[in-house]
């Protein structure tokens, strides 16, 4: 057993001292290893003139260092206040020598992690640290909301608009105007889109010098943080802060927009996120608008991409494409594909004999997958063949076990197929035509 000895002094005169020397501490412990059975002497680490309020101490870093690499199995000190002085650093010291099976001693305090009763010591001290934990973090929360009663702010990154001095929002100049005009012009349109196109016409940038989203916008019209309120866990305070919009427009700016009761809608997509936009690289998601037709009110569903959702049209060529074209058309070609021997030989022939990628962090196997005919075959008629005596749900697991992507664009569709069925291997592409 490789025993560390660690030794150390807060000051100067200490060292020098000599009873309470880090010579004297070695002397003392070096005669302890000698009384046990298989315990040699590895090392001694000192530090000399430093405090135990922390652990920034050369000695103690190397020999943390040393444990780390399985060098030591126990270290070994004059009283644990050599070690550390701080409750807390304490704990988290004895819990890196317990995942790298190092036991602790205390020569003079009988204190042992090896022996039951020391590890039972140990198990108490660090019960009453998750106790101390729990109170400090206990602590931090009680005076977050002190903070926030009191007007102020209490913690985080301030809204954008304001900065902080002194837990108190100061608005910022450009970021502050960039606010009121989307309030007013939220209130003056009645519209989240012209409030966005405003913002982007105007060239009125977030932080980092990008477009705002439309789901930030309508985040930031609802913050009361403008109205001069500090809102914290569910509840809001009146803020010490200058509200960058009058109540009367805040309040105008929340009756523009009430949350509406709409009944449940009945999604007809066999394909929900799996397709993929090749243009912009977002999941095309599913989407509806009701148009009028002979008198009636007709829903059509589309995939749309998500940046224009989240932005504006102008950020991807391809927009959407139909729900019911697209998926007829994936299901109707798959299941040509499946009849076509020729061309899944060819396919089978090219995936067996090109290089594999490899992901990223992931190693080769010892024995190369082998692709065969038969086992494509089999999963393009079990896609094709799913919408038979099945419902909706039942379809969209099995196209999702067997695809892993659909890739879009008005050229071609690519889609790539989980060979083993688990959704775990992404192995085979297959192409077709722009629906």
């Amino acid at each position: 057993m490789k025993a560390a000895i660690y030794t150390r002094v807060s000051s100067d005169s200490q060292a020098e001292g000599e009873f309470n020397s880090c010579e004297a501490q070695t002397v003392k412990i070096r005669s302890f290893i000698l009384s046990q059975e298989n315990m040699d002497e590895y090392k001694v680490y000192s530090d000399e003139g430093y405090t135990g309020a922390n652990t920034d101490r050369p000695a103690l870093q190397e020999m943390l260092s040393d444990i780390q690499q399985g060098k030591i199995n126990v270290i070994i000190s004059y009283k644990i206040d050599r070690l550390t002085r701080s409750p807390k650093d304490f704990y988290q010291l004895i819990e890196i020598f317990e995942k790298h099976n190092a036991s602790f001693i205390s020569i003079t305090e009988r204190f042992d992690t090896s022996t039951p009763s020391g590890r039972l010591l140990r198990n108490i001290m660090l019960t009453f640290g998750q106790f101390e934990r729990e109170l400090t973090s206990e602590r931090i929360r009680d005076k977050k909301a002190e903070m926030a009663k009191k007007g102020m702010w209490s913690s985080g990154k301030p809204p954008f608009g304001y900065k902080t001095d002194n837990r108190k929002l100061i608005p910022e100049p450009v970021h502050s105007e960039t606010v009121k005009k989307m309030f007013e012009t939220y209130v003056t349109s009645g519209s989240l889109y012209r409030t966005y196109d405003f913002l982007k016409s105007g060239k009125m940038f977030n932080r980092s010098g990008g477009v705002f989203s439309k789901g930030v916008i309508y985040d930031m019209l609802r913050n009361v943080v403008y109205d001069g309120m500090i809102l914290h866990k569910g509840n809001i305070y009146k803020g010490i802060h200058e509200p960058l919009v009058s109540h009367e427009m805040f309040e105008e700016a929340q009756k523009i927009h009430k949350p509406q009761v709409r009944g449940r809608v009945v999604h007809c997509a066999i394909f929900p996120g799996l397709v993929h936009c090749k243009c912009c690289g977002s999941t095309m998601s599913e989407v509806f608008t009701n148009k009028s037709r002979d008198n009636r009110r007709v829903r059509y569903f589309y995939y749309r991409c998500s940046k224009i959702n989240k932005f504006d049209k102008s950020f991807c060529d391809i927009k959407q494409v139909s729900v019911d074209r697209l998926d007829r058309h994936i299901i109707e070609n798959l299941s040509s594909i499946a009849k076509n021997n020729q061309y899944l030989d060819s396919l089978i022939f090219t995936l067996n004999n090109s290089p594999k990628p490899m992901s990223s962090g992931l190693e080769p196997g010892p024995i190369p997958l082998q692709y065969t005919s038969e086992k494509v075959r089999q999963i393009l008629k079990t896609i094709t063949g799913s919408a038979d005596n099945m419902d909706m749900t039942e379809r969209r697991i099995i196209m999702k076990r067997h695809i892993s992507k659909i890739i879009y664009s008005k050229e071609e569709i690519e889609i790539l197929l989980n060979y083993s069925g688990s959704g775990a291997e992404p192995s085979s592409a297959l192409k077709t035509a722009g629906a």
